[in-house]
């Protein structure tokens, strides 16, 4: 049986806690920081390249566009 509790903690409790952790742990928090930055920037990235101007059927007429294109130009 799990329990699920909230503590509110200042940064500075934060730091001394982390300061009491064991090196291994402290490299294993720090992955897990880095994972959860990296997460939230590509969020942000995809979110600013996300656009309701184009969809798939526009994209896909751009290919097929470029394929007749190359196909054409091959045929020289």
């Amino acid at each position: 049986m799990k329990t699920a509790l909230k503590i509110d903690l200042t940064f500075e409790q934060v730091i001394s806690i982390v300061k009491q952790l064991s090196t291994k742990q402290k490299l294993e928090l720090s992955k897990e920081l880095e994972k959860e930055a990296i997460n939230s920037k590509l969020s942000l990235l995809l979110k600013t390249f996300k656009s309701d101007e184009i969809d798939l059927n526009v994209v896909n007429e751009e290919v097929e566009s470029v394929r007749q294109e190359i196909y054409d130009n091959k045929k020289r």
